[in-house]
């Protein structure tokens, strides 16, 4: 069994998987994820330090959100992230949509590569060189 501290509370915990956080912590940011998306609906407009005073959620809580894919900001709002290799503007996730296609073809080459070729048949020349002879 992995015992360990909940970084929230310090509770000690069965830890399973992910993010070191006891299950009743992770009941309480679930809940608070509902709020933060609920107040991003009906306020399409907000950047990131509004959401965090309304809610009263730390900024890097959100930002992790929004990394994680959980949380997507209209277009038309003032939240813009970077993309982690370009650069270019996103509204959620770690990557652009071009980095990510990159990335995939990326990857399809390295598996393509790995895979053994089918044997290729030789098939006889017709040039008349081959030709069966008696004597």
């Amino acid at each position: 069994m992995n015992v360990r501290n909940c970084k929230k509370c310090g509770k000690m915990f069965n830890y399973v998987s992910g993010v070191p956080i006891c299950p009743q912590c992770k009941e309480k940011m679930e809940e608070k994820f509902q709020e933060v998306k609920k107040y991003v609906q009906d306020n399409p407009g907000c950047g990131i330090p509004q959401v965090s005073e309304a809610c009263e959620v730390e900024v890097q809580q959100i930002r992790e959100w929004i990394r994680e894919e959980r949380l997507e900001f209209a277009d038309g709002s003032a939240i813009g992230l970077a993309c982690e290799k370009c650069g270019a503007s996103i509204r959620t996730g770690r990557f652009c949509e071009k980095c990510k296609a990159g990335m995939i073809n990326g990857m399809n080459d390295v598996l393509n590569a790995s895979r053994p070729k089918p044997p290729v048949e030789k098939k006889p020349a017709r040039d008349g060189s081959s030709k069966m002879r008696f004597l």
